[in-house]
């Protein structure tokens, strides 16, 4: 546990999903084409890596093989908590849902504070990190924000896609900043501690977030533009001025956001790590550079349509959906290499590989998204 896995030793620990989803053991060795796999199956690791890996963002849905969860290499899972632009009635309803999952499996729990991620490493068992994609259903109640927190909520978007009466989305087209009442949202998610979460969220907004907040914020899944110039991804800076007040920018494995313009090709490990770099150049180094894969446990559903009609906002896959797949349930919607939780070995192994420390792979992971844990949730926060 104290040593470094090689690449090679990290490999050898895989157990796939072909024997680890039925329970019938190792994965055949056979080369024979399978089936692709769903994207809400992962590998198993057989033996543990050192590293704590939290994902910053992450969906699970009810058939998701909870059971496994601890088994994948992965401490905690910033899981979406209800389905983004919620009534305050329905994302009560899914919030407790987790808590119910956790009570139905010993192997998880909902997490609370930095060390419970601690304890989640020690113990071999997976914490839930609740995190929502919205503001929406705090209406105008700001007493909400509280009462949520004390419901497990620890991690938190003003706006998704979409303006609200609280900040702009990433995907409108009004280029405000805060509204006076998000203004009040900001102030009362650091009086009670909830991560202020700048994805999907408009570029001025998310500047006036990151000014105003007295803790530091994160970007749970973004990659920077300046890179791949899609309408999700974040400026240089954003990113420097995330950085600048300690908080961590978390790049996302989403194919779709990592695929550079005219690529003609599903994006690779080394393109995903070629992101990893140019965080750590612009902000000199690896302290402020998480992960959020934005991948499932469990099958993604179908998106409904309103027949009546939807807003034309920018759709930041439809190339992808030209090169590789538009399906959204396919694995080959992430990263070539990084499309299974239990490739956190092989990122890891190639991040050595292009001369990071151990050190620097154990912030990249979740060291980095610690420390903001510990600011905004821990005794250092002012009640």
């Amino acid at each position: 546990m104290g040593q470094l896995v090689s690449a090679g030793a990290a490999a050898a620990a895989v157990t796939r999903v072909a024997g680890a989803a039925s329970g019938t053991g190792e994965a055949s060795s056979q080369t024979a084409a399978k089936p692709e796999r769903p994207g809400g199956e992962h590998s198993v690791l057989s033996q543990d890596h050192p590293f704590t890996f939290i994902d910053a963002c992450m969906q699970a849905w009810p058939d998701a093989q909870f059971e496994q969860a601890h088994r994948h290499g992965v401490s905690a899972y910033a899981v979406t908590a209800w389905t983004p632009n919620a009534t305050v009635d329905s994302a009560l309803k899914e919030l407790m849902f987790w808590h119910l999952v956790a009570r139905q499996h010993a192997n998880l729990f909902v997490i609370e504070t930095a060390e419970d991620v601690r304890r989640a490493k020690r113990e071999r068992r997976a914490g839930l990190i609740l995190a929502a994609q919205d503001g929406d259903w705090i209406g105008k109640e700001l007493h909400r924000v509280e009462a949520f927190q004390r419901l497990g909520l620890r991690m938190m978007l003003l706006a998704y896609n979409r303006g609200n009466h609280i900040a702009d989305g990433a995907l409108d087209v009004n280029g405000h900043g805060l509204t006076r009442f998000g203004r009040l949202v900001v102030d009362e998610c650091n009086r009670v501690g909830i991560v202020l979460d700048c994805s999907h969220t408009a570029a001025r907004s998310t500047l006036e977030i990151i000014d105003r907040s007295r803790h530091p914020c994160v970007f749970s899944h973004s990659n920077p533009s300046a890179i791949v110039p899609n309408p999700r991804n974040v400026s240089d800076e954003q990113i420097k001025a995330c950085a600048a007040r300690g908080g961590v920018v978390c790049l996302c494995t989403w194919g779709p956001i990592v695929m550079k313009a005219g690529a003609g090709r599903r994006p690779t490990l080394d393109d995903f790590v070629g992101l990893v770099d140019h965080v750590a150049q612009l902000t000199g180094s690896a302290d402020h550079i998480g992960i959020g894969t934005d991948m499932s446990l469990g099958t993604y559903p179908e998106h409904e349509s309103d027949p009546w009609g939807t807003p034309d906002y920018p759709n930041p896959a439809a190339e992808y959906g030209k090169v590789v797949t538009a399906d959204i349930r396919s694995p080959r919607r992430y990263v070539e290499g990084f499309d299974d939780y239990a490739q956190v070995v092989d990122l890891a192994g190639r991040l050595q590989a292009r001369g990071y420390s151990a050190a620097d792979v154990g912030k990249i992971l979740g060291g980095n998204l610690l420390r903001v844990f510990d600011a905004v949730w821990g005794p250092a926060r002012q009640p």
